[in-house]
């Protein structure tokens, strides 16, 4: 492997949206987050450009920023996110945003174990899925060192 400059991790993540104003209630209203930013998109624009952060000063790895394009409809597949990931700390806390999101009429699945995290699953008004999950117990679980072995989970009985 050849030496590589660093990075400091995930600075943001960008999605697009067909209504700035349902994803900012979604953002606010459902998720308690905070609109850190509203601008437009640099490459386009007269585009919105909104960025939502957990915390009100929107440090970086923390942010998710959406463009609006009030006609467009994205389909998964190659090239496309099929979701993205928030952290909790304790499956107390992903019950917690379980039972919150249900009182918010968000459909939200059941407490899924993923071996190394236990998660729930969710969507934003356009359908982008969510994922809130556990730090623990961690990619460490079946290995030593993390990477060093192709595992099937299905081989190894893990549940889904």
């Amino acid at each position: 492997m050849t030496e590589t400059p660093p990075t400091t991790g995930l600075h943001h993540v960008t999605n697009i949206c067909t209504d700035m104003d349902e994803t900012v209630a979604f953002y606010e209203d459902v998720l308690g987050w905070h609109t850190v930013k509203r601008t437009q998109n640099y490459d386009d624009p007269g585009t919105k450009h909104y960025y939502f952060s957990p915390t009100p000063a929107g440090e970086p790895g923390a942010v998710v920023t959406y463009f609006e394009y009030p006609n467009s409809r994205g389909a998964p597949g190659p090239g496309a996110s099929h979701h993205f990931a928030f952290g909790v700390d304790d499956e107390a806390t992903l019950q917690e945003w379980q039972e919150h999101l249900r009182d918010q009429g968000v459909r939200v699945s059941a407490v899924k174990d993923r071996t190394y995290f236990k998660s729930i699953y969710f969507s934003d008004p356009d359908g982008l899925v969510f994922e809130f999950a556990t730090t623990e117990p961690g990619f460490t679980v079946d290995e030593d060192t993390p990477g060093e072995t192709e595992i099937d989970p299905f081989e190894e009985g893990y549940e889904n």
